[in-house]
């Protein structure tokens, strides 16, 4: 499995889990121009109890044991255009910046021999 693939697969249990959380999905791979030369992409984008969550799904795979954690890959760079991005899709969609809304993070380790997942979710994790 290649990282386009694994991200595929992250991302499609990130989806399950929320909707089994009673989350409504309301986009997925919103993709941006943040400059002449860069894109920024948000992975899912959710709503629960009218709060709407950007989403920042990140999936390791790993035969056994340890690793680093997937969620220290959402450093400062990453989370500020995290930040840019949430905003441009509410700006887009004309809801209003002082509405409830945050970006989370979904941490998926994929273990390679049992085919399991553990799944973390950090609510509101970026600021």
């Amino acid at each position: 499995m290649d990282s386009k693939q694994l991200g595929n697969f992250g991302e499609n249990i990130a989806s399950e889990y929320l909707k089994n959380k009673g989350y409504k999905i309301l986009d997925k791979n919103y993709l941006k121009e943040l400059s002449a030369v860069s894109k920024g992409e948000i992975d899912i984008v959710v709503k629960r109890d009218k709060i709407i969550s950007f989403v920042e799904v990140k999936t390791i795979a790993f035969a056994a044991g340890g690793g680093y954690l997937p969620e220290d890959k959402v450093d400062f760079r990453k989370q500020r255009q995290l930040i840019k991005l949430a905003q441009m899709w509410l700006s887009g969609k004309k809801i209003p910046l002082d509405s409830k809304w945050q970006i989370d993070v979904i941490s998926i380790k994929v273990n390679l021999n049992s085919k399991k997942a553990k799944i973390m979710h950090f609510e509101n994790a970026v600021c």
